[in-house]
């Protein structure tokens, strides 16, 4: 089953090189014991465009679409068995990046 954790920031610009070495060697170790799926860290919220055409017309917006102390910094995909082991591989990814994650199922048809 694939999970999304989604790492919870709330200062920009604020990974330093004792975070992002760590990080890195999650990403590794989720690699060599085959829960990588994809990750990635995400610009800060003010380089966020706001697309909503739910009116059949575009309408744009700069800025994230909710004003937060926390935000989306970046996440990882992952393959886990079951819920109990993605909470474990999170944890360490929390550990890891110093942030708090959150952890998501994805749905399946």
């Amino acid at each position: 089953m694939q999970y999304l954790i989604s790492v919870i920031d709330d200062a920009s610009e604020s990974g330093t090189a004792e975070e992002m070495a760590a990080t890195g060697a999650f990403n590794e170790r989720l690699r060599a014991q085959g829960h990588w799926v994809f990750a990635g860290g995400l610009g800060a919220p003010a380089t966020a465009t706001v697309i909503d055409n739910r009116q059949g017309e575009a309408v744009c917006s700069d800025g994230p679409f909710v004003e937060s102390k926390e935000y989306l910094a970046g996440f990882w995909i992952i393959e886990a068995p079951d819920l109990d082991a993605a909470l474990a591989l999170a944890a360490d990814g929390s550990a890891a990046c110093h942030r708090k994650v959150e952890v998501r199922p994805f749905l399946h048809d």
